[in-house]
């Protein structure tokens, strides 16, 4: 069986010590968490993730969804589950106090959806979209829809989900063909078919609410003619009591290859009744406040899947015995040795180890960015801030589910033939890891956006504004000789990304081809260079507890061996990524069709 244990240890250095988070207890929503509240709050995340969810991972897999006479019903245990979500306020952790939130950082937030989903990823995903639709609502709803809707969706009582896609669109979102006709009442007649839906149709609350992208009739083509709708479920009384059914149903569960224990539905909008959301022909606008938060959940989800699966794998490694070690017998008094104890088993726990951590800590800097945009009274913090969510959005999005996918993968390996077996549990972790670099904008995508509009937004500021923060720390770091492996690697990893940023501002105009053949590749080389810095932080946290009187010492050490195992083994894959894209696009578009 399968085991999953909240890294507490990890979250609380980086909110404590890593980022020093009580440096904001004077911004609105830090100082309702003091250290001690986040504690307690991370304690009983993590008991609600291990004894509540994680046991439930497994059923969820094996039973997945059923849809009957038009019914939806969720694996076994998951409503209970969704009822002690429910109960113990979760879903309202980091919702605006003015709808019943909590009010609590973003910060805080991802680090409880990173428990949640590593426990459960599929069940994760229900009141994970459920926020996506609460945040769309917050910005862009009027004031009736915020009051009607936003109270149901922050205590969880109502879900929420996204409908984008339809069968004919993919990514292209301006051939979308659902329909919507104005009424006299004001509302509109919605008619289509969405799909790949998740948490579409399901038996945990009393009423779901869709987001729906559709164009009114008589709008431009294209992108530039869609709408947002709400599409309640059910449609509400005057007295906001539940009333008739909404002519939305689930047409099909999709047979997936993992996350079975999320509805994935097809969904047919009949003239179902709908609302508007924000301004007519600007739903993308609205759309895309729930699709970059999702986007940031989704990275969460790439970590999550290689943090379970790295847990099960270090636990086998320790157990298992096959072989002798190559310097001699470790377990003499054994028939053979622990696994472990064999170089290229340890460089596949820690590929996945150091990315964990460096990659967590990436989530978190960039959660807390969001949280300062909003909450910090210094202008031009909220700038700074602002600006790393956006430009680090499609780099946490692409990065982190690529890497978790592969580390789901090397922990599978660390089982050998036993991780090809299903009730071992590292199967699930491969098949649930696989969707995240698929859905919210596949990677591709996220790289094209990355090159092709953040890198050029507001005239570069946001790169270049990394690039300064960078630098402050190195000329901070050079003075600390024992950070010199840290800053080395964190500065030819700097170099190499502005080379690459420098490439394409010379190279993509004359022939864009080259911004699309080197952008996975310069995303990928971003990531890197974040993570690096992310554990060059880290590095400087954990040395300064090393040379004080911290008693856990052995963390810090440890934490500082992980580290310079990611400088050393990993950052050097920044020149790697440099000269595939100053190769340009040449070799990629020199085939002709008839030659694939």
């Amino acid at each position: 069986m399968p085991v999953y244990k909240a890294p507490l240890r990890e979250y609380r250095f980086l909110l404590h010590e890593a980022f020093n988070m009580s440096q904001y207890a004077a911004l609105p929503g830090f100082r309702d968490a003091p250290l001690d509240v986040v504690d307690a709050i991370l304690d009983e995340a993590a008991k609600l993730s291990e004894e509540v969810l994680q046991p439930l991972n497994q059923i969820g897999d094996r039973e997945g969804c059923k849809l009957e006479n038009g019914v939806v019903t969720t694996p076994r245990g998951f409503r209970e589950a969704y009822r002690t979500l429910v109960e113990g306020g979760w879903p309202a952790l980091v919702a605006d106090p003015a709808f019943g939130g909590q009010g609590l950082p973003n910060a805080l937030g991802v680090i409880f959806n990173e428990m949640v989903s590593s426990a459960n990823m599929a069940f994760g995903m229900y009141p994970g979209l459920s926020h996506g639709a609460y945040s769309a609502l917050l910005h862009h709803g009027t004031e009736e829809q915020k009051k009607t809707y936003l109270p149901k969706l922050v205590s969880g009582e109502w879900t929420g989900t996204m409908n984008l896609t339809e069968p004919h669109c993919g990514t292209d979102l301006g051939l979308l063909r659902t329909k919507a006709v104005p009424q006299a009442d004001g509302s509109y007649k919605i008619t289509g078919t969405k799909i790949f839906i998740s948490a579409g149709e399901h038996d945990l609350a009393d009423n779901i609410l869709h987001l729906v992208l559709a164009r009114i009739e008589g709008a431009p083509q294209g992108i530039k003619g869609i709408s947002l709708f709400l599409v309640p479920k059910f449609l509400l009384k005057e007295d906001g009591s539940l009333g008739a059914r909404n002519g939305v149903s689930c047409g099909a569960l999709e047979n997936k290859m993992g996350i079975h224990g999320n509805a994935t539905c097809v969904l047919n909008y009949d003239e179902a009744t709908g609302f508007l959301v924000g301004e007519e022909n600007k739903g993308m606008r609205a759309m895309f406040t729930m699709m970059n938060e999702a986007r940031l959940g989704v990275g969460l989800q790439g970590l999550s899947q290689s943090e379970a699966a790295y847990q099960n794998a270090v636990a086998y490694a320790k157990e298992r015995l096959q072989g002798r070690s190559l310097t001699g017998p470790k377990a003499a008094d054994k028939p053979a040795d622990p696994i472990l104890v064999h170089p290229d088993v340890r460089r596949m726990l820690l590929n996945a180890k150091a990315f964990n951590e460096g990659a967590r800590a990436l989530l978190v800097w960039t959660a807390l960015q969001g949280d300062l945009s909003h909450a910090s009274d210094d202008a031009a913090m909220r700038e700074f801030a602002d600006d790393m969510m956006a430009l680090l959005t499609p780099v946490v999005k692409a990065h982190l589910t690529d890497r978790g996918f592969a580390n789901a993968v090397e922990a599978q390996q660390v089982y050998g033939g036993h991780g090809y077996i299903e009730e071992n549990g590292l199967a699930q972790f491969v098949r649930d890891a696989r969707i995240a670099m698929i859905y919210e904008g596949a990677n591709g995508i996220q790289a094209l956006d990355l090159v092709g509009r953040k890198l050029a937004a507001n005239g570069g500021r946001a790169v270049f504004a990394f690039f300064k923060r960078v630098d402050d720390f190195l000329a901070e770091a050079g003075k600390i000789e024992k950070l010199a492996p840290f800053a080395a690697a964190l500065s030819a990893a700097r170099k190499d990304l502005e080379a690459a940023t420098m490439w394409f501002m010379e190279n993509a105009l004359q022939n864009p081809d080259n911004a699309g053949a080197g952008s996975t590749d310069y995303l990928h080389l971003f990531g890197v260079t974040a993570v690096t810095f992310m554990w060059s932080l880290m590095a400087k946290a954990a040395l300064e507890k090393l040379d004080g009187a911290a008693e856990d010492r052995s963390f810090y050490e440890t934490k500082l061996k992980t580290g310079l195992y990611y400088v050393e083994r990993v950052a050097p894959e920044t020149a790697l990524y440099l000269e595939r894209i100053r190769i340009g696009a040449a070799p990629l578009m020199a085939f002709g069709a008839d030659e694939f």
